[in-house]
């Protein structure tokens, strides 16, 4: 474990805003358009993005990110079961961090409209309802 890294994660310069980790299969594509639109008002979260499938991801999501994240939001079911086998190999209180998966197939391009409009109506769902 790089403990530079991990130092990192906690960081207090990051400022306040929630860390969201975005992960699809290699980081690519969905992930990428999630952090934006998450990056993006009304949230204006702290995102990054990553990839799960170490084989194919440009940036892996690792111990490290895990570490980072508040929370983590999911193009799909394989990503978020992935992300929680990494839950489960760091602290407790790490496991509790909310999991959520956008149901996003594999056939779009970096933030095509189509896909920008589909992100932008889930995560509304989902974090409209934290808010309530």
């Amino acid at each position: 474990m790089n403990y530079n890294r991990l130092s990192n994660c906690h960081n207090i310069y990051q400022g306040e805003a929630k860390r969201v980790l975005c992960l699809c299969s290699a980081g690519l594509l969905r992930s990428p358009t999630i952090a934006w639109v998450l990056s993006n008002p009304p949230y204006f979260f702290n995102t990054r993005s990553a990839g799960v499938d170490e084989e194919f991801a440009l940036i892996y999501s690792d111990l490290v990110l895990v570490e980072w994240a508040d929370e983590f939001v999911c193009a799909e079911n394989y990503h978020a079961d992935k992300i929680r086998e990494l839950l489960k190999d760091i602290n407790i209180t790490n496991q509790k961090k909310p999991v959520h998966v956008l149901d996003l197939p594999d056939n779009f391009r970096t933030r095509e409209p189509k896909l920008i409009k589909i992100i932008e109506e889930k995560a509304a769902q989902i974090f409209n309802k934290q808010n309530e």
